[in-house]
């Protein structure tokens, strides 16, 4: 990554579309994918850059109804998870935080007052650029098994069923380990 300041006036927050967005995600980000819908895809464009290339993402969908419940009671249904965070490695210092930030104001807040994100212990991620955009740390998650198959994380929840140990490994997919995450919570 650059040394250099990203300078907020040289670079906007925009929609960008499902194929782009899994691109950079693939590439960018160590989960290697991302999931076939999204509720909000923003990317993260330099202003002066005629090819106007997406060099970050930030992808958004609904967590699992236990998860929106755990996470904001009043209105399980207005929780939005920040599902997938990433920039190519050439953007300058802070961008992260300045696509999260300019993401999170694109989503209306009365449909979603309640945003999440998890960081994960695994890649040695603890949430810095969540607080720096005044998210509240909300404790950590219990530690759950994380799986792979050929360097891509394999979730074990598949729509409304949890694969078992068993199951994750018939399919091929390797345990890395039993990782917990950092949970941050934004109310809007």
């Amino acid at each position: 990554m650059d040394s250099e300041k990203l300078h907020k006036e040289d670079w906007i927050v925009a929609p960008v579309g499902i194929k782009i967005a899994r691109r950079l995600i693939e590439s960018e980000h160590y989960a290697k994918g991302a999931s076939n819908t999204a509720t909000f895809l923003h990317g993260l464009y330099r202003k002066d850059d005629p090819n106007q290339e997406c060099v970050g993402v930030s992808w958004w969908i609904p967590p699992t109804k236990s998860a929106a419940e755990n996470t904001y009671p009043p209105n399980w249904r207005g929780v939005l998870s920040l599902s997938r965070l990433a920039i190519k490695p050439h953007v300058p210092k802070n961008a992260c935080t300045f696509l999260l930030a300019r993401s999170r104001k694109l989503i209306p807040r009365d449909v979603w007052p309640c945003l999440v994100t998890y960081a994960d212990e695994w890649r040695g991620h603890i949430g810095g650029i969540y607080l720096a955009d005044n998210w509240r740390f909300a404790g950590k998650t219990k530690p759950e098994r994380t799986y792979q198959i050929d360097g891509r994380m394999t979730a074990r929840k598949v729509g409304q069923k949890t694969r078992t140990h068993a199951e994750m490994l018939a399919l091929g997919a390797v345990m890395v380990g039993s990782f917990s995450k950092y949970k941050y919570v934004y109310l809007r």
